[in-house]
């Protein structure tokens, strides 16, 4: 076991994840609406470059992009460049060659020309989000993956399409190259994805892969960055097939593999994740055969899967395969990710395990997560995370000394949240439906029934994880008193195709049929007083809400829609601008519409939606609360310059925040919450 000043790795990382305060009663709004003093934390391939994201040293309402020699940690960045007065850093990334990435966005107003999302909506309010290269100097930024040219009959209208949407993207970082990368780079002319190596010393680049509207690569060679594998959609009597032709090095054509065939509509999972070397068989993740995604191997030459999964998991899927990036163990796999409670990778590698394994004897209770460590593991970058408090992040030096970078916000208090459970319940009809309990900070045993939140998901097609929840909404809730039940209702995604599919066709119904027996379920185990429940969510969980609001015998006090879907009627034409995604999920938006039975609204409701919000446009919540308002009592507001995902600005959170404590205490219900 290896030592620090005398003491074991595990004692002295013990110490260093105990610098924590207990719990000191309500996280103050401001606490959890500030800037992260750390996020987006990454380290450069051969280990000698740290890179950040911190709150700007001149205003810290805004971010900055910073950097560090990890062979110098210990003071302040080693360069720091503030966010620009329009273009703010949301992301950054280091990558080889001493290069790093950084993702700006800026307020965007203007006709959408037919662009982008939202534009069959008629928004003209929206965000522009850009990709930087720059190297550990930060002196010069310049547009990543793109040579800025404008290119002859390219109209002004497809430049705009191209400065809304976005014109390429990192696809692949090629480990044992030692300068090129795989990027994704859109046609000024058609818009669809061409693949290319790009060399970020040089800028040259190289055709891999001419995409179209129908094709696009399944898999590249690690090493070469060569396409072994493909997709393409086809059309079937209404349908669509998705086909998968792999590479045949023998005549260097691409060859159909009927057994990997899936029919769109039933939406199984097949992806090829990567290439045995010892075999020459391919890892395909699959749920062909089973609920859940297993991992075959899969003979592209016989066209047949071996008889057995080569790794499987009873309860939940397996997400990704990890492959060595390591030149001696190049393309082995060494872990796999399993898409449990908590998306948790496992390691199968020996020295991985080992390291993985003594980080966590030394950190009980929290998940720890290896997100990236160099050739001869002498530079190894982890997070520790837990439910009740926000991620830490450490580097651990030549697998002796363990360096403490920092928290995401290390004032908010661990023990300021309570505890977090994976529960299951069983629905009215008898489906089993998991959850994420969180029961309120200091919350015990035998005390009374405190009020509780039912707070569905986004999406539909998405998940909870447990976690230290980024919003902010769970870690204001039960530090406040109140327990929250997190549904996995039918129309999740991620924890097995027939809970999935489950959910077609059922908006407003048996999905939220789930949530109301999670209501049901909570007073059954005392977990929840019967009078004081409301329902909370978030775009498709906004949706939830307002149906709630308009279901009858709810079992709710009050309803919050956050960035609501309310108009099932006009969702069906503005779903997506991928015309797959409409076919797939749009026509499994059915059933119950709020706006069509907003007679019946029987619970108070409050609505908040972004003005800058063009997936769910403001219309959803504002109609809503048009047609309520003189039923029940409603509110609603619009929150400035707010777009639909995160990263939210800190006065948005602030506001939000705010909005939904004072609806909760006061207005929910006779008396409040």
């Amino acid at each position: 076991m290896h030592v620090i000043n005398g003491r074991p790795l595990c004692a002295a990382l013990s110490l260093a994840l105990a610098c924590t305060a207990a719990y000191a009663g309500p996280i103050p709004i401001e606490d959890l609406a500030r800037q992260p003093a750390l996020q987006s934390v990454s380290m450069s391939p051969d280990g000698k470059h740290l890179v950040a994201l911190i709150p700007s040293p001149g205003n810290p309402e805004e971010t900055a992009l910073a950097s560090w020699d990890t062979d110098a940690l210990g003071g302040a960045p080693k360069v720091v460049t503030p966010s620009g007065e329009r273009m703010k850093f949301i992301a950054a990334g280091a990558l080889k060659s001493d290069q790093i990435l950084a993702v700006g966005r800026q307020e965007w107003t203007g006709q959408l020309g037919g662009c982008g999302e939202g534009s069959v909506s008629g928004a003209t309010k929206t965000f522009v989000v850009k990709t930087y290269l720059t190297d550990q100097s930060q002196k010069t930024f310049n547009e990543a993956f793109t040579d800025n040219t404008r290119k002859l009959g390219v109209s002004e209208q497809t430049q705009r399409c191209l400065e809304l949407g976005g014109s390429a993207s990192l696809v692949n970082m090629l480990p044992l190259d030692p300068d090129r990368v795989i990027i994704r780079q859109l046609s000024e002319i058609s818009l669809t994805a061409n693949y290319y190596l790009y060399n970020l010393k040089t800028k040259e680049t190289e055709l891999l892969f001419r995409g179209g509207t129908r094709a696009q690569p399944a898999l590249f060679d690690p090493r070469t960055g060569k396409v072994l594998a493909k997709t393409q959609i086809e059309p079937v009597s209404g349908d669509y097939d998705q086909q998968i032709l792999i590479l045949d090095p023998t005549s260097g054509q691409y060859v159909l593999q009927k057994p990997l065939l899936s029919r769109l509509s039933n939406r199984h999972t097949v992806e090829v994740a990567g290439v045995d070397d010892a075999t020459g068989k391919y890892y395909v993740l699959t749920d062909l055969f089973s609920d859940k995604v297993q991992v075959h191997l899969y003979d592209a030459k016989a066209q047949a899967f071996d008889r057995e999964p080569v790794l499987a998991n009873p309860n939940f899927s397996i997400a990704s395969l990890v492959f060595s990036t390591r030149p001696s163990t190049f393309n082995q796999v060494v872990g796999f990710t399993l898409d449990g409670p908590a998306l948790q990778t496992i390691y199968v590698d020996p020295t991985l395990k080992s390291i993985q394994d003594t980080l966590k004897q030394a950190a009980p209770g929290r998940q720890i997560d290896i997100t990236r460590l160099n050739d001869d593991f002498s530079r190894i970058l982890f997070r520790a995370s837990s439910s009740d408090a926000p991620p830490n992040y450490y580097l651990l030096l030549d697998r002796k000394k363990v360096v403490s970078l920092g928290s995401e916000r290390p004032w908010v208090a661990k023990g300021a949240v309570g505890e977090q459970r994976w529960v299951t319940y069983k629905a009215r009809d008898g489906k089993e439906i998991s959850a994420i309990l969180d029961l309120p900070a200091g919350w015990k045993e035998g005390d009374a029934a405190p009020p509780a939140i039912i707070h569905p998901h986004g999406g539909p097609w998405a998940r909870d994880y447990m976690q230290w929840d980024p919003s902010g909404w769970v870690a204001l809730l039960t530090s406040r008193g109140y327990a929250v039940l997190r549904p996995q209702y039918r129309g999740s995604s991620g924890l097995g195709r027939e809970l999935w599919i489950a959910g077609d066709r059922e908006w407003g119904q048996k999905m939220s049929d789930d949530n109301d027996d999670g209501a049901a379920w909570l007073v059954s185990q005392k977990l929840a007083a019967k009078d004081r429940i409301a329902i909370f969510g978030y775009s498709y969980g906004g949706f939830a809400a307002a149906a709630a609001t308009v279901r009858p015998n709810s079992p709710y006090q009050c309803a919050i829609a956050g960035a609501p879907v309310t108009d099932l009627a006009r969702l069906g034409t503005t779903w997506s601008d991928n015309r797959l995604q409409r076919i797939l999920q749009g026509q499994t938006v059915k059933g119950m519409d709020p706006m069509r039975n907003t007679a019946s609204a029987n619970i108070p409701v409050m609505l908040f939606v972004g003005d800058r919000d063009v997936r769910t446009p403001s219309f959803h919540a504002q109609g809503f609360y048009d047609a309520v308002k003189d039923k029940v009592p409603a509110q609603f507001h619009l929150i400035a310059d707010q777009q639909h995902s995160m990263p939210w600005y800190p006065r948005q959170q602030r506001e939000t925040l705010g909005l939904i404590e004072s609806f909760l205490k006061k207005d929910c219900g006779p008396g409040g919450l």
